[in-house]
């Protein structure tokens, strides 16, 4: 499975130095090889006579910026070049850079004169900026933002914070970012992300052997080739097997007025391949599912407190879980006095994989008995247990705010997985999965805001149910199913636009994702 690393400051700066001093490559020819990238996609977009307008700042980011802007002139180009900053802040690399422009009789200026551009190269700050920007720095990003002309960032755009992708108060807004070696986590995470318009990342000499045999960047997700990634994420189809042979799901969800829950969460486990769904769900969805989901099997029940048959209930559930390959539970099945009891049962009699979604994680939140247990489970008898919180959810479970969970998604859900001795799948517009027995985190870069819609993380606790169903080990189910989750929605973006995108869309993709992708035994 091919991985596309998201690296912070930190590492960048750690591999970089370990390509001057282990592999001895200097930095001003790693300086050299970004500016050529950088010109090399300027070249592809505008000819020879355009007005150039370099903003440059004191560090090494500010020299990669003057070097695109000398062979920018050398190839035909009309450039300008603007440093902001005090000449005793200059690097090394960026002191070098102004001695060369210089021999080649070029004015430097200390301020933007003309707002006449058809091009402005934004260096004015790299990956290191960790405080937020004022004074002539933060009025020379507006200049550059209001000027008209086409912004191309060195790196990151300037004033967006590399490691969390915030704005530092101000942040230049780019039509592209060619970026060198790793993108960073501010290249993905919002709103860093929509500052930067296309990201490029080019080769500049700083590759994984800058590793140096540890470990590698704690950040990744998978490439962007979806059509061979759907079918390397997926278990392998037997040509030969039954209905039994791809597994059995048990889908324990919905509510009285909440039978859509249960439905997409059921229909999504059989198109990601389930050879077989129960469904548990109230009485009064039945005829619903009966109707909409005939491929299910079904088992109904009627509140706990109301009912003496309840036991019987419990006793066929029982047998259903010893059926099942996979338990999901929560869609839509609400906080009621038999939701929880229904809850507290499954969690505590089966050793069986077990998703837990929405109403399932509320209640798990209220209950450190049963946190408790799941540890217990998982670290003593090795169930495998995915639990996959949306935000406000997620916040729940840690005791936290929700704003909180979104400036370091990364962090809290590896450190809810260590808490809870699971896989945790946090949902937001970048999701993030993490397990307690792995260091790194999985970051995804699918999907799009139509995916924002109700009955949308149903779908997703379907497909990661179906694919550990058919055998899929639990940090791989949660990060393949995050994956495809991900690209169902762009795909049903493409074909009724963001605004349309409904939940029973996502569903409905996977018929063509998934088409002839799988891999056979």
């Amino acid at each position: 499975m091919e991985k596309k690393y998201f690296v912070s400051s930190a590492e960048m700066k750690k591999y970089d130095r370990a390509t001057i001093n282990d592999f001895q490559v200097p930095s001003l020819v790693l300086m050299e090889r970004a500016a050529l990238e950088t010109v090399g996609e300027i070249e592809k977009r505008f000819g020879k006579g355009s007005r150039v307008l370099v903003v440059s700042g004191t560090g090494n980011n500010g020299g990669d910026g003057i070097a695109v802007g000398r062979i920018l002139m050398q190839r035909g180009y009309e450039v300008d070049f603007v440093l902001i900053g005090a000449e005793e802040k200059y690097s090394e690399e960026t002191r070098h850079q102004l001695v060369i422009i210089a021999k080649y009789g070029c004015t430097l200026k200390s301020k933007i004169e003309s707002m006449e551009y058809d091009i402005i190269i934004d260096a004015l700050f790299g990956i290191g900026l960790s405080r937020n920007v004022e004074g002539i720095y933060k009025k020379c990003i507006e200049t550059m933002n209001s000027i008209s002309g086409f912004i191309v960032s060195v790196d990151i755009p300037s004033g967006i914070n590399a490691d969390t992708g915030a704005v530092m108060n101000a942040a230049v807004k780019a039509d592209i970012t060619v970026t060198f070696a790793f993108e960073k986590l501010g290249h993905i995470l919002y709103p860093g992300c929509e500052y930067c318009g296309e990201v490029l990342c080019k080769d500049i000499g700083i590759t994984k052997e800058s590793f140096r045999g540890e470990e590698g960047p704690r950040v990744y997700s998978y490439a962007d080739r979806y059509r061979e990634q759907a079918a390397a994420l997926m278990p392998a189809r037997s040509r030969g097997g039954n209905k039994g042979t791809f597994g059995k799901a048990l889908v324990i969800a919905g509510s009285r007025n909440m039978s859509g829950a249960c439905e997409l969460c059921a229909r999504s486990a059989y198109r990601i391949g389930a050879g077989m769904v129960k469904v548990v769900t109230p009485e009064e969805n039945r005829e619903i599912i009966q109707k909409n989901l005939p491929e299910a099997l079904l088992s109904t029940y009627t509140d706990a407190e109301k009912t003496e048959s309840w036991k019987e209930f419990l006793q066929d559930l029982k047998e259903s879980m010893k059926w099942a390959d996979c338990i999901v539970i929560g869609p839509g099945i609400g906080k009621s006095g038999t939701a929880s009891i229904l809850f507290k049962y499954v969690v505590k009699e089966s050793a069986k994989p077990l998703v837990i979604d929405a109403d399932g994680l509320n209640l798990l939140a209220e209950s450190e008995e049963l946190q408790e247990l799941l540890r217990t489970l998982s670290l003593k008898e090795s169930r495998q247990i995915i639990v996959t919180p949306h935000v406000a959810e997620f916040a729940r479970l840690y005791g936290c705010r929700p704003e909180e969970v979104k400036k370091d998604i990364i962090s809290k859900t590896k450190e809810l997985a260590d808490r809870l001795c699971c896989t945790v799948v946090c949902k937001d517009a970048r999701t993030a999965v993490a397990d307690y027995m792995k260091r790194d985190v999985y970051l995804n870069a699918t999907g799009n805001d139509g995916m924002a819609t109700a009955g949308s993380g149903d779908v997703l606790a379907g497909i990661i149910g179906g694919l550990l169903t058919q055998g899929v080990r639990c940090r791989e189910a949660a990060e393949a199913g995050v994956f495809l989750h991900g690209r169902l929605g762009d795909l049903a973006a493409e074909r009724t636009g963001r605004y349309a995108v409904m939940a029973g869309d996502l569903t409905e993709q996977l018929k063509y994702i998934l088409s002839d992708e799988g891999k056979r035994r």
